[in-house]
């Protein structure tokens, strides 16, 4: 797995510095910066850790940063740390932090969903479904279908759509006489399912291989 940077965004060590060696995390509010540098060391060599506070008390507000010195570090500390602390790469610091850290602390402090999550609800396209819809023509489900020419790998397939929140059940169906994929995936909500195929329908998977994602009937009301 890399990165891989847009040619617009600069010199590679630029990217560096500003989006793939700094980690947002959140933290007890009792946390020195000398906490969380303890408690992140293990993953690379950190450049700095500073913990975010209110600027009238001083008091911490259960949010902090972690730099270390490459992107590989970084990168280990957001799959390898308990997941209580939520880690996901910052914002850059040219873009409005105020703004970032209200998205990501209202995200993360909801019912915490199962799996590796990533913070799609900040999203305005996320949002946008339930505030139009007429943008969904189609019956809707919890329930997805998913085909492709090649045949998914059990694991590879559940890792990718567990990316969107709420994932309950991915079943890969083998067809003796093609060689083609076929999975069945349902998620605990449709809101859920909904983004799953907004985001992955005709995202390829191998580079190459586009997925088809429609919705299967699960009997559930679709009206919710």
């Amino acid at each position: 797995v890399f990165i891989a940077q847009s040619r617009a965004s600069g010199s590679h060590r630029d990217v560096e510095d500003e989006e793939l060696t700094r980690i947002f995390v959140m933290i007890p509010r009792s946390y020195t910066e000398e906490d969380l540098r303890e408690k992140f060391k293990m993953y690379g060599d950190i450049e700095y850790c500073s913990i975010i506070k209110n600027k009238t008390t001083g008091e911490s507000k259960g949010l902090g940063y972690v730099r270390y010195l490459k992107p590989s570090q970084a990168a280990r500390a957001i799959e390898e740390c308990d997941r209580s602390y939520r880690a996901i790469l910052a914002e850059p610091k040219n873009k409005s932090s105020e703004s970032f850290e209200h998205d990501y602390y209202s995200n993360n402090t909801r019912q915490e969903p199962r799996g590796n999550t990533l913070p799609f609800c900040g999203q305005p396209e996320f949002c946008s479904f339930e505030k139009n819809e007429s943008r969904i023509q189609e019956s809707v489900s919890k329930r997805l279908s998913v085909v492709s020419r090649l045949p998914f790998i059990q694991e590879q397939l559940f890792a990718l759509f567990d990316l969107v929140p709420g994932l309950e059940y991915c079943d890969v169906q083998r067809d003796p006489h093609t060689n083609s994929g076929h999975a069945v995936i349902q998620y605990s909500t449709a809101a859920s399912a909904i983004y799953a195929k907004y985001k992955l329908h005709g995202f390829e998977y191998p580079p190459g291989n586009r997925l088809t994602v429609i919705f299967l009937e699960d009997g559930s009301d679709s009206s919710e």
